[in-house]
């Protein structure tokens, strides 16, 4: 069985040089870290190169995790060759999967498994490209451009990378994803590496009604409507030589659809009221949360529109689905807010990883900022958590939980048996007096 090494090293025994990684190997499951109080020590993923593997606290095992509240011989993960098994092999502390105890589980993909303090998600393929990177920013060698508002690992990395590749061309860039992932910053980091000498001018297209919106963006003369008494440039106008950014471009009218697309098609603007068109040279970058080929479909949104503006298109994943990202968001907003160096106990860190964030990142800034807001010079705990957080983990560790699923075979967590005074003795005698050793035997 292939071994993987403990301690910062996040290689296994027989590792091929990087270049010589195959496909199979890129695409091979296994356990991402999402945050353990020593995560220093281990890998940040660990893929799974045998059909059968082992976690525990020995070295013999596959995934050595070097922690007390992890048994020598923890969990093992097995194939079929189609899915992955979780088995708990009677650990001391037991094994929780998706927030509640199990002694066995069929593992499907992001299911969060916490081992001892270690908290990992199962990944179906991809678990190699996440081995460079680390909970703390750090990586194994520089893989990425420095654009330092994209905030995470893997996953971001890839989409700083292609961001990097596209900026400087004048393909039209389409940002997709839910609220709060970050659409913005990926629009001004675009515009950063793009080399255009012109300002980034950025406007939300669902915040502004529609009939002040055409005079936002193509500007207006005076006097062509009541009360314009003066010329007034657009941001199209004023984004010239630069980037326009179209935030949730779909909320869009269709009247000002077709107005954006003779700007992009004949790069000229018309002013409201003006009798002649304006030469514009602006590079366009819009987002939205909705699904534009269904508005296409259902007429709410030009489809000859849609295809110039989606020459690139960049998908930002929801935080959900990079909950390895957490602790460096964490840190990141508590750096912004002034508080570098608070500290992050186990509990707060783990009701942040379990919970989903339909807001996404914005969500967790908030929360971040709150609760540094609340807790003076303390480190931030269990009790700075907002109300709907804290009220999910009352349900963490239950074995009755309503969302279980009959696939699972779940159980109480495991009592510890009270050792009775002679057995106390002949541990202490067995252990030379040491408490600790004692400790760790029971």
């Amino acid at each position: 069985m292939s071994r993987f090494r403990t301690g910062v090293s996040s290689t296994y025994e027989g590792e091929a040089p990087k270049s010589a990684v195959t496909a199979e190997e890129e695409s091979r499951p296994g356990l991402v870290l999402l945050y353990a109080p020593r995560f220093e020590d281990l890998a940040p993923a660990y893929p799974f190169f045998t059909s059968e593997i082992i976690v525990g606290r020995d070295a013999t095992c596959s995934i050595c995790i070097p922690d007390q509240a992890v048994s020598r011989n923890h969990v093992r993960l097995d194939t079929d060759g189609e899915s992955w098994t979780l088995h708990d092999l009677s650990s001391r502390n037991g094994t929780i999967v998706n927030g509640r105890y199990v002694s066995e589980h069929p593992l499907e993909h992001m299911d969060e498994v916490r081992i001892g303090d270690a908290i990992f998600k199962f990944v179906e393929e991809g678990a190699t490209a996440y081995v460079p990177f680390r909970l703390d920013g750090s990586r194994a060698k520089s893989v990425s451009p420095a654009l330092t508002d994209l905030v995470g690992g893997q996953q971001m990395d890839a989409i700083a990378r292609d961001i990097a590749r596209i900026a400087p061309t004048e393909l039209s860039c389409m940002i997709l994803g839910e609220t709060g992932t970050g659409k913005e910053v990926v629009a001004r980091a675009i515009h950063k590496l793009s080399l255009r000498t012109g300002e980034l001018q950025a406007i939300n297209c669902a915040a502004i009604p529609q009939n002040l919106l055409e005079s936002e963006l193509f500007g207006y003369r005076r006097g062509a409507f009541s009360g314009a008494d003066r010329d007034k440039p657009g941001l199209i106008k004023l984004a010239d030589g630069g980037t326009l950014f179209l935030d949730e471009i779909g909320d869009m009218p269709l009247e000002a659809q077709a107005k954006l697309l003779r700007v992009l098609q004949a790069k000229e603007v018309f002013p409201l009221g003006a009798t002649t068109a304006e030469r514009v040279d602006v590079r366009v970058a819009c987002a939205t949360h909705r699904n534009l080929r269904e508005h296409v479909k259902d007429g709410k949104f030009r489809g000859d529109l849609f295809a110039r503006l989606n020459e690139h298109a960049v998908s930002l994943p929801p935080l959900r689905l990079r909950k390895e990202d957490i602790y460096l968001l964490a840190k990141t907003f508590a750096a912004r807010y002034g508080r570098p160096d608070v500290g992050l106990t186990f509990s707060f860190l783990l009701a942040l990883i379990h919970y989903d964030w339909p807001y996404n990142v914005r969500e967790l800034e908030s929360c971040i900022k709150r609760g540094l807001a609340l807790t003076g010079g303390a480190p931030l705990d269990a009790k700075h958590l907002p109300e709907d957080i804290a009220e999910q983990m009352k349900e963490y560790g239950d074995k009755k939980r309503p969302t279980q699923t009959p696939a699972s075979r779940e159980v109480a967590p495991p009592a510890r048996k009270v050792p009775t005074e002679a057995e106390l003795r002949a541990l202490l005698e067995r252990h030379g007096g040491n408490i600790a050793a004692v400790g760790r035997a029971r």
